[in-house]
């Protein structure tokens, strides 16, 4: 429990007093904040370290896609993976839960790297021009696009079906998907205090063509996430 607390005092704080220290990047193009994110994503590693005593294995690097444009569909357990995917896929777009936009200046931040919001189960004004403003970022953007298709944080034991809509982003965008198996809620429970002494893997699978129908897409991508999970947790 102390470990936790010191933990979630230093690492907090060192987000805000960025988030504060960065105000002027606002006045300036998008790369300096997302070069900011990956900063703190080394910031959450060091912590980890420190504190935690917690290990970061990556494994299938190879699996990157370095040449073709491509969006990232990854399992969400914690918190852990919003900050520190930035450190794996250079300069991301994050597809985000609208609440997360409301922190002061934080919110701030994620509007500048060009994050999109999107309102959770429920069929407002705003989601019914979703995956047109999706598209429209695509094409602006030369910069991969990160989604977690379980839609909230999911305990590693629990298999939820995938909101459908990661095939209809899959299915506009006809672009290659790939996939992230991880297992962070061993160490960072979306309920309940961090552990110590864990080691988390980040799993970088098989990039998945595009053209295959919707529905069959994400049974295909539910099913090798949650088949690498098994294998990791």
């Amino acid at each position: 429990m102390i470990r936790s607390s010191l933990f979630n005092f230093f690492f907090f704080s060192g987000v805000a007093i960025t988030c504060i220290l960065a105000i002027p990047c606002l006045f300036f193009p998008s790369f300096f904040i997302s070069k900011l994110g990956k900063a703190l994503g080394y910031w959450l590693q060091l912590n980890l370290r420190i504190f935690l005593n917690c290990k970061i294995k990556i494994r299938g690097l190879e699996n990157l896609v370095k040449k073709d444009k491509f969006f990232v569909a990854s399992a969400h357990q914690s918190i852990f993976e919003t900050f520190y995917l930035q450190t794996i896929i250079d300069s991301p777009i994050f597809i985000l839960k609208k609440e997360l936009f409301k922190i002061p200046l934080f919110g701030l931040f994620l509007k500048k790297m060009g994050c999109i919001s999107i309102v959770r189960n429920t069929t407002t004004k705003e989601n019914i021009g979703f995956f047109d403003l999706v598209y429209e970022n695509f094409k602006k953007n030369n910069r991969p696009l990160i989604i977690f298709p379980q839609g909230t944080r999911t305990p590693i034991n629990e298999k939820i079906s995938f909101k459908k809509g990661v095939g209809r982003i899959y299915e506009k965008l006809n672009i290659k998907c790939l996939p992230i198996a991880l297992n962070s809620d061993k160490l960072w429970p979306k309920i309940g205090p961090k552990k110590n002494n864990i080691e988390i893997t980040i799993s970088i699978l098989n990039p998945i063509d595009p053209g295959m129908e919707k529905d069959l897409f994400i049974k295909n991508l539910e099913k090798k996430i949650y088949d690498e999970i098994d294998l990791i947790k």
